[in-house]
């Protein structure tokens, strides 16, 4: 018998969405301040640029690999448990981890091994979090507006991209105006400004929590809870692998990403690189600073996802082949990439990332409703973990070549190589019929 959402579904799905956007903001405040502190503060000579890269990876991999390899074990906790206390949880840790990186930060006492350790735990906790949600608004939102509410879930990273640099350029700079006597003076204290970013974010997951306490999300009514209920993890992990291994189309999809993924990942490293060394010319000689230059990139990106996110939003999105709504923006965004790796000016630069983002809530926008409409509910916790383990498991090698090359080479150069084989696989899928056949039921 088909589960229908309950009447007020979408309002709670509203009511989390907009708790979820404000939670993810501060997160991006917070990730934004340590990419400033390490390029600025820990490794600021031009001499250090490959502990510099190395730092920036290894950063980025603490913060995937959680995310990664949890994936299965979270995914089958949200087919198991209840998934708004698993949410509830995940917050209150994520934000206890935000509060002790403020201490830290603040008192000058934080490194790197120990940045990476808090963030391995942020990340498991936000592992459990995005498991628990990636299966619940599904219970929650009618079928006709999912893929409205999939284009909403794609601008969240979007909305907290677009403010949180400059919020986080003001909280770093506090401390210096406050010992100058322009902020005030209890903020003169503090080691290092970035600290404050840290604060933010634990509130903003204080908020998330709250709203969870006043809001009800339905679990799925199916016997194998019960029936399952000491069943082992590795099971579970089976099962997963079962139901997209037994259907191709799925299968293919399923790669298309992972070596996107692939392609993508040096971005995170190469971009603050490139900002530093590739573009320094440009913007030193419009008046910029390197934080400003950083903030002016990262918030085109966040513009780009925004903006796309609320296209697809009112658009909608394909109703019938919607793989083509899939590989045809990830083609797009593969020539994005080469000329924003080729190019030698900040204002192209900014130009071409934006466009790039803008195509990216279409692309999963589409990819998560076929997922959603071929996989039955009480199996999408652990479907969608495998699905995720599978493809962004080439995240972190990309991540770990990222830092290999960009401490040797042209960060640019290799972007703008990975973007002519992305363009070259996408026009190759798009011919692959058995890829057409993903809607096929």
């Amino acid at each position: 018998m088909e589960e229908h959402p309950p009447a007020n579904g979408w309002r709670t799905f509203l009511i989390v969405w907009c708790t979820q956007t404000i939670s993810m903001f501060g997160s991006a405040v917070a990730f934004f301040a340590v990419t400033i502190w390490l390029t600025q503060s820990l490794y600021s000579h031009p001499e250090q640029k490959s502990e510099l890269a190395f730092a920036l990876a290894l950063v980025a991999l603490a913060a995937m690999l959680p995310r990664i390899f949890g994936a299965p074990i979270a995914g089958s906790w949200a087919d198991r448990h209840d998934r708004r206390t698993t949410m509830l949880v995940a917050d209150l840790v994520s934000a206890v981890v935000s509060a002790i990186t403020l201490g830290l930060m603040a008192t000058g006492m934080l490194q790197l091994w120990s940045l990476l350790i808090l963030t391995i735990i942020y990340t498991t906790a936000s592992t459990f979090h995005f498991a628990a949600f990636d299966t619940s608004y599904v219970m929650l939102v009618p079928k006709p507006k999912l893929p409205r509410a999939n284009g909403m879930m794609q601008t969240i990273d979007s909305l907290a991209e677009v403010l949180s640099p400059a919020i986080a350029a003001v909280l770093i700079a506090l401390p210096v105006l406050a010992r100058q006597g322009s902020a005030p003076a209890i903020l003169g204290g503090i080691h290092e400004g970035a600290a404050l970013a840290f604060g933010v974010d634990a509130l903003t997951f204080l908020v998330s929590a709250t709203a969870l306490l006043f809001v009800r999300i339905p679990m799925p009514q199916r016997a194998e809870i019960v029936k399952h209920a000491r069943s082992r993890i590795w099971d579970d992990v089976r099962i997963g692998v079962s139901y997209i291994w037994d259907r191709r189309p799925l299968l293919w999809l399923l790669g298309t990403f992972t070596v996107a993924n692939l392609i993508f990942a040096p971005m995170s490293v190469f971009i603050p690189l490139m900002v530093k060394f590739n573009y320094a010319e440009d913007w030193a000689a419009r008046g910029m600073s390197f934080e400003s230059a950083l903030a002016g990139l990262t918030m085109a990106i966040g513009l780009g996802g925004v903006a796309g996110g609320i296209a697809i939003s009112i658009w909608g999105g394909l109703k019938q082949r919607r793989v083509v709504g899939v590989v045809a923006p990830m083609l797009f965004a593969g020539l994005m990439q080469v000329i924003f790796g080729l190019s030698q000016q900040f204002d192209l630069a900014i130009a071409s990332v934006f466009l790039l983002a803008f195509v990216g809530p279409a692309m999963n926008a589409h990819s998560q409703t076929i997922w959603q409409t071929q996989t039955p509910p009480e199996l999408q916790g652990r479907v969608f973990a495998v699905r995720r383990l599978i493809s962004q498991c080439s995240t972190p090698l990309g991540t770990l070549v990222a830092g290999v090359i960009g401490s040797v080479f042209n960060p640019g150069y290799a972007l703008a190589v990975l973007g002519i084989v992305l363009v070259v696989f996408c026009i190759i899928q798009l011919c692959n019929p058995l890829l057409h056949r993903v809607e096929d039921k």
